[in-house]
């Protein structure tokens, strides 16, 4: 989040000249030596980079993938890579229907049916309705399918009852050749709307298709009510709407409460060391398939805007920046007019991390804002289809962002 909202900010020019002490960061030695989050290349399946592929050692090599994928049972991890996914998993009409052509006589066309769905159960159990607690409903309950499962535990309202969440964590890499990556997005969620839940599907999407590693969490991390931003509802309130819509409309996004409830503005980069000490450095990291432990990547995942405000003079200090970029990483969403990969060469310490960078590529353009929801609440118009429905229900009986005002140059600059 930009530094110069805090309340206290002071310049790095300043810092540096008057020699004022801040926090420190956390310690390079505490912090998983991970590969770059660089795109696959050829030199990664020990391939000659300018070396012709030979026709039967290609063949071969394709064999060999395709046997280890016969004998792995794991498709993607507990991280659902399709939509059914997320649904009560039941046979659809078009398997039915598959299934029917191939069998010859009724009995057997029911007899696979029935198999298949056993099947389906027995490799997707994380997600059976009647086994999994998150997902029952009381009878007497309206069974709205976007709000938190009953038997979630809430995120505490003060830092003394504070638990960091781990209910969605993936404790066990499901592929051998993946590192453990887990997803990070600050920002102030005021409120949270359907494309900051698109940008972790988007990151994972790229990292699955451009990376070596394996998603094993997302969380979001909502700023305090020290964060000095026009229409910023209370704390309380932005990380119940953020529980909202990820706990029913995702199976792997959780909400961390922590640096909401600081009596300070905490930066960015502390923010990813709190998220360092609670998974690698107290729980030791996440599992591979030998058994052993391994520290998980921590990635900050950021819109374009934010990247920007990187390269504004006196804003980020550079040691920051450092570690950020350096230590942890950096997934950029590109924004509409945003030209990510133009500032990346331009500037200094992030072309010095850039293999630390990946540049996310919106492929359907999504420009939904926070700022404009909350104009849209302001003027009366609907945000139907802007937010899931649960939030819409949430803001409408807690009476937020009706009574606020924003500067009209805040609404154009359209910035969150």
């Amino acid at each position: 989040m930009d530094p110069s909202r805090d309340p206290n900010f002071i310049p790095p020019s300043e810092i540096e000249n008057e020699d004022i002490k801040i926090s420190p960061l956390a310690p390079k030695s505490d912090i998983p030596k991970a590969v770059p989050i660089r795109p696959i290349v050829l030199a990664d399946y020990n391939y000659g980079i300018d070396a012709p592929f030979h026709p039967h050692t290609h063949d071969q090599r394709r064999r060999e993938i395709n046997e280890h994928r016969k004998d792995s049972n794991v498709k993607h991890g507990i991280i659902p890579r399709v939509h059914n996914d997320l649904q009560t998993n039941t046979p659809s009409p078009e398997s039915e229907d598959s299934n029917e052509e191939e069998q010859d006589d009724g009995s057997a066309t029911k007899d696979t049916s029935k198999n298949n769905h056993d099947k389906i159960h027995k490799t997707h159990d994380f997600f059976h309705y009647n086994e999994n607690p998150y997902l029952k409903i009381n009878k007497d309950q309206i069974a709205d399918l976007e709000e938190v499962p009953h038997g979630v535990v809430r995120q505490a309202s003060t830092l003394a009852e504070y638990e960091f969440p781990t209910h969605r964590l993936q404790k066990k890499l499901s592929s051998p050749n993946k590192f453990p990556l887990v997803i990070v997005a600050c920002g102030s969620f005021s409120p949270i709307t359907y494309l900051h839940l698109r940008m972790f599907e988007m990151a994972l999407d790229s990292i699955s298709e451009q990376t070596r590693f394996e998603v094993v969490g997302g969380y979001y991390s909502p700023v305090s009510d020290n964060y000095q931003k026009p229409g910023l509802a209370p704390s309380n309130h932005r990380v119940r709407m953020c529980e909202l819509a990820s706990e029913r409309t995702s199976n792997w996004l959780m909400v961390d409460a922590w640096e909401s409830l600081q009596p300070e503005y905490t930066r960015t980069a502390k923010v990813l060391d709190h998220f360092n000490e609670e998974i690698n450095l107290k729980r030791g990291g996440v599992q591979t398939i030998t058994g052993e432990k391994i520290g998980a990547k921590i990635m900050l995942l950021a819109g374009g805007d934010l990247i920007e405000s990187m390269g504004e003079p006196n804003v980020w200090a550079d040691a920051d920046l450092h570690h950020i970029l350096g230590n942890y990483g950096c997934l950029i969403v590109e924004r509409t007019g945003t030209d990510v990969r133009s500032f990346l060469l331009s500037h200094d310490i992030m072309y010095e991390h850039r293999r630390n960078i990946l540049v996310i590529k919106q492929l359907i353009y999504n420009d939904i804002s926070s700022t404009k929801v909350r104009l849209f609440i302001r003027r009366g118009m609907s945000v139907q289809y802007l937010l899931p429905n649960s939030v819409i229900r949430y803001i409408q009986e807690h009476g937020l962002y009706i009574n606020t005002s924003e500067s009209v140059k805040n609404v154009l600059s359209n910035k969150d």
